[in-house]
């Protein structure tokens, strides 16, 4: 039985100050298909949040458009009060209309209803971490950086990251306020934002790559990530895991999922140990 702890991955400090466990939970799949409604079986759910603390899971990324509101209200109920050194990042700047329905929205207005009812939601008096879900082209920027730097001032968040940016987009919000970790998504399979990712290992920003498990079939699918995989007895998603925390010292993957089995063999991805040519040999293969 493999080692299940989280605090394996190594720490990271958010903001220099805020310090998590680098493999952190993804909270969209306690929901229900298409990120609508409530999720298939609530209990499992539950009892996927519960786990958490148990597995030093101490990050926990979710946002009021998953379900919507489904998300938040579920990890209120089950994991307030926070166990010491839990943090919740939560998002804002989506609205939704259905089941797979996303659409930008970012006014200041919207924003601070989404900070003050994430907070009910939550049950927190204030978001150690909230990001901006995505900045919205039809809103300027002096309106809704203006906004959360107005909510930063007001202490109803701690810390601000960034969903799906460039470089010259994270410099624009840093006039506004400090910009401490940022969301994109990134894995084995998918460097786009490789830039991104370079930015914000040189100025100390958490990278929070969403999607990360999209690398395993990749492994699966290839003779020498394979022998990867026996050597360290593990699977295509867990290799993928060990090589972004490998990639990069503020990289800080959330794998999500509703299922606790699920759960644990991501978890167990934080004890693998990946060589400089294990690293090497799988980075190749994601670069094709």
């Amino acid at each position: 039985m493999p080692t299940l702890d989280a605090a394996l991955s190594g720490t990271f400090a958010i903001g220099g100050d805020l310090t998590v466990n680098r493999l952190g939970f993804g909270a969209m799949r306690i929901t229900g298909k298409g990120i609508w409604g409530p999720p298939e079986d609530p209990d499992e759910a539950r009892r996927v949040l519960r786990r958490l603390p148990e597995l030093n899971v101490n990050l926990v990324d979710t946002a009021e458009s998953y379900g919507p509101y489904v998300s938040e209200e579920l990890i209120g109920e089950v994991l307030a009060p926070y166990a010491q050194g839990t943090v919740i990042a939560t998002k804002s700047g989506l609205t939704r209309t259905g089941p797979d329905e996303w659409h930008w929205l970012a006014r200041p207005e919207f924003l601070r209803q989404g900070v003050i009812t994430s907070l009910r939601r939550l049950k927190l008096e204030r978001l150690d971490l909230w990001q901006l879900h995505r900045i919205d082209s039809k809103v300027s920027h002096e309106d809704q950086f203006g906004a959360i730097a107005e909510m930063q001032q007001q202490g109803l968040i701690r810390h601000v990251g960034l969903s799906e940016v460039s470089v010259e987009q994270i410099e624009a919000a840093q006039k506004y306020f400090r910009v401490t970790t940022v969301q994109n998504l990134y894995n084995l399979a998918n460097r786009k934002s490789e830039a991104v990712l370079d930015y914000c290992e040189k100025n100390g920003i958490g990278f929070i790559p969403w999607f990360p498990l999209a690398g395993g079939d990749l492994v699966e699918g290839h003779d020498d990530a394979r022998a990867i995989m026996d050597k360290h007895g593990a699977s295509g998603s867990q290799i993928a895991l060990a090589w972004l925390l490998k990639r990069s010292p503020v990289m800080l993957p959330i794998p999500g999922t509703g299922k606790v089995k699920h759960l644990e063999d991501n978890v167990a991805a934080a004890a693998i140990e990946l060589s400089d040519e294990d690293f090497a040999t799988l980075d190749k293969i994601g670069r094709r």
